[in-house]
């Protein structure tokens, strides 16, 4: 399978670019044009792909959304495996990634021909492409930038120290923090240990039992109640069964049963079943009455036992909401003064929790500063060899790893890229000595000894921005070499690097008066001199087409 590659980059209503295809060759591909021609729109739609924030304001004036779409080949199984298990395809080791901005906003991204979210995009392009911008130079200045490009080089073993640091550093501040919160409000715990228990005794004296608040006013009100309901209810079970000659439902009904009895039809004799039933039920109903009248007259609690159990049982409903959760307070309250009485043996347990995770981390701090202080030597070394490509010959780079006293995220290291761009010069930050044109060949210099295998396509925009002559010669030269490796794809205003692309591609400006637009080609032969002089001389005079045709000659020996 071939070398993964950008083969084909089309935008459409982005910026400047009303519409157009960048040809991206395998090699080294330069993109060229006049300022304000809209190179960026090639940034900006890499970044789209990359799955970055969608901002409505790069939508061509006029237009109702932009459109970009990348077209990777030889495309390895990890990256491809994602698009397949988002529902897109990926023929051929080919993907085609796609994303639309709505002048609205709204953004929508697209993979092997099927709607994905922009995280997909980025997984999927995180390993296709790596964009290093003017941006990423001026980071380079700070330490946060110099200590991840380091932690880069260090590779998969100091990775995985840093899962295994980070998993103790977290228990070693949760403990920590447990302890500290236990020693700073012990009082205030004893507090809530002493109150819980007020509340316990409370709910322990009364001991509410399931709905007894409603079975409680229930009772109140029968006793209450209890002439009215003893004469209703008397009324009520002498209807139903009595001794005197009056007639009852339970004698009416018996008389009812025996006569449908005598008949001999089988029609009648569901009715007779349903008969014996109802003088069953009048017969118990009339016991229960019995029942219910005797225990009216000699009820087991009095009203005002009765009264009195409700008052106390309702002080714990009114402060609790319910007996159910008065009776859940009580459980976890329990539960909760467990927790607070053992305070003495929680600190001893986290004291030694606390030891223990705090060693573990320190120790493996000790490691990653070991195996940063490893990589900073391979790595320093690496950047004054690239250095010593670009221009910078006698150059030295210094990575100073220095172990502070504190844990934090990172480890607790200090990371200083140094240079002495010349002999004699004392090793100083780059952070704060090192010119435009230094920092832009330092940081060359890092991307390539890090990138270099990492992913196959790598785009730099004005890498060679505050360098000329000599120094801008030797960074073409560079990029040339690094795209024996890799896909290179770089935005560039020197005619010094234009000239060693295999591709060169111009983004040319054009206007109707009122409405500015831009094409992409790429140029060839004369039209490339005449670019090539262009961005020399600003003309395309005898002096600069010479001077054009001598670059791309000493490019191509």
């Amino acid at each position: 399978m071939s070398r993964p590659a950008l083969t084909e980059l089309s935008i459409r209503g982005l910026g400047v670019i009303e519409s157009g295809v960048l040809p991206v060759g395998h090699g080294f591909t330069a993109i060229t044009g006049e300022t304000g021609a809209g190179k960026t729109m090639v940034l900006q739609a890499l970044s789209l792909l990359r799955g970055e924030r969608a901002d409505s304001g790069a939508v061509r004036r006029g237009a109702d959304r932009a459109s970009v779409q990348g077209i990777w080949s030889g495309v390895e199984a990890d990256a491809r495996q994602l698009v397949e298990d988002a529902g897109g395809t990926a023929d051929d080791d080919e993907v085609i990634l796609g994303r639309t901005v709505q002048s609205t906003g709204r953004s929508r991204g697209q993979a092997g021909g099927v709607a994905v979210p922009a995280s997909l995009l980025a997984s999927v392009t995180g390993q296709l492409v790596a964009v290093h911008g003017q941006a990423d130079q001026q980071r380079l200045r700070s330490a946060t930038a110099q200590r991840q490009a380091l932690d880069r080089g260090a590779g998969r073993q100091l990775e995985a120290t840093f899962l295994d640091y980070a998993d103790h550093l977290l228990a070693w501040q949760r403990a920590k923090a447990e302890l500290d919160d236990i020693t700073a409000n012990r009082e205030a715990r004893a507090r809530e240990a002493a109150m819980l228990r007020e509340e316990l005794e409370q709910i322990s004296a009364v001991d509410p039992q399931p709905d007894e608040d409603e079975e409680l006013a229930a009772l109140a009100n029968r006793l209450q109640h209890a002439e009215g309901l003893r004469q209703a209810v008397a009324e009520a079970q002498a209807s139903i069964s009595n001794d005197t000659d009056a007639p009852d439902a339970v004698t009416l009904a018996g008389q009812a049963r025996r006569l449908v009895e005598r008949e001999d039809d089988p029609l009648l004799a569901p009715v007779t079943e349903r008969l014996i039933a109802a003088e069953t039920a009048l017969s118990e109903a009339s016991s229960e009455l019995v029942n219910y009248l005797d225990a009216l007259a000699a009820p087991e609690r009095s009203a005002d036992e009765v009264q009195t159990r409700l008052h106390e049982v309702m002080a714990i409903v009114r402060r609790y909401g319910s007996i159910d959760e008065a009776l859940s307070h009580g459980a976890s309250g329990a539960l909760r003064i467990a927790e607070l009485d053992d305070d003495d043996a929680s600190t001893e347990r986290l004291q030694a929790e606390v030891e223990r995770e705090h060693a573990k981390a320190l120790e493996l701090a000790e490691s990653i500063t070991q195996q940063r202080q490893a990589a900073a030597q391979r790595l320093s070394a690496a950047i004054e060899a690239e250095l010593r490509q670009l221009a910078m010959p006698n150059a030295k780079v210094t990575i100073d790893v220095v172990p502070g006293e504190e844990l934090h995220q990172h480890g607790r290291d200090e990371v200083r890229i140094l240079l002495a761009p010349h002999p004699g010069a004392d090793p100083r930050p780059v952070a704060t000595s090192a010119s435009g044109g230094e920092l832009s060949r330092v940081m060359l210099a890092i991307e390539v000894a890090l990138a270099s295998g990492d992913v196959p396509t790598l785009v730099f925009d004005e890498v060679d921005a505050g360098v000329g002559g000599e120094a801008a010669i030797e960074i073409g030269r560079r990029l040339a070499r690094l795209s024996e490796h890799a896909q290179v794809i770089v935005v560039t205003h020197l005619a010094q690097v234009a000239a060693f692309a295999s591709t060169h591609v111009r983004i040319e400006k054009g206007t109707d008066g009122e409405v500015t637009s831009s094409s992409i080609a790429e140029v060839r032969g004369e039209a490339r001199v005449s670019e090539l002089a262009r961005m020399l001389a600003g003309t395309d005079s005898k002096v600069a087409l010479a001077h054009a045709r001598e670059l791309l000659a000493d490019a191509a020996g």
